[in-house]
């Protein structure tokens, strides 16, 4: 993503997440952007693309770009805003999900094995639209957190809500958008590995799965650094 497009990503994310623009709400058309930001218009549409691939806003042919619901759970999050903050967060998150997943594999139940499968078939049914694959996504992040049996992992993941997935995609490269088949079925694979591990009951290779899950995604986070 080029400079520019990122610093327009960077506005309109801040106006859509502050409610200044609400769900449902158009997004100022092609025209007015490339006015405002003084910009080309491939610079304004490489720019929707990217929080279209975000899940922020759905494009419709002819008609324009609208906003998306915002997860409510957003904590502070909301303050989660350069780069840095976004590789912190993952950082966080590899120490946290790592352990919680490790905890998952000894002590879940049957009926939350159950429930990380069903968030893991979710997940591969939707992963490749945009608008769904986030709240997809942190279901499962999620389940596997509750199946830990330490209420403190399932509340911080909770409170971290789906923002947790939404703030690094803002920030991949277009290479590791989710419409890419590759790179979904990298994901995909990624997920379905923790699942085997939990399954197992293997602690070690659980923890071992979501290191490798969420050390892949600050590595990809680290091949594009905004400039």
């Amino acid at each position: 993503m080029s400079g520019l497009a990122y610093q327009i990503v960077e506005e309109l994310k801040q106006r859509i997440l502050s409610g200044e623009i609400t769900p449902g709400e158009k997004l100022p058309g092609e025209n007015s952007l490339v006015e405002e930001f003084g910009v080309s218009r491939t610079v304004v549409r490489e720019a929707v693309s990217r929080l279209q691939a975000a899940g922020l806003v759905e494009t419709f042919q002819g008609r324009g770009s609208f906003v998306l619901e915002v997860p409510e759970r957003t904590s502070g999050l909301r303050e989660v805003r350069s780069h840095r903050d976004v590789l912190e967060l993952m950082d966080f998150r590899i120490g946290v999900e790592s352990e919680a997943a490790g905890l998952a594999a000894g002590r879940r139940s049957v009926y939350q094995l159950k429930g990380i499968e069903r968030a893991l078939d979710e997940y591969r049914r939707i992963g490749d639209d945009p608008a769904r694959s986030v709240d997809a996504d942190f279901a499962f992040h999620l389940k596997v957190a509750v199946a830990s049996g330490n209420r403190f992992y399932s509340d911080l993941i909770g409170e971290l809500g789906p923002m947790m997935i939404m703030l690094p995609r803002t920030r991949l490269d277009p290479a590791y958008e989710m419409s890419d088949p590759d790179h979904l079925a990298r994901v995909i694979h990624e997920h379905e590995n923790i699942h085997a591990a939990i399954e197992h009951a293997d602690p070690e290779a659980a923890r071992a799965a979501m290191r490798v899950h969420l050390s892949s995604t600050r590595h990809r986070l680290l091949t594009h650094q905004p400039g």
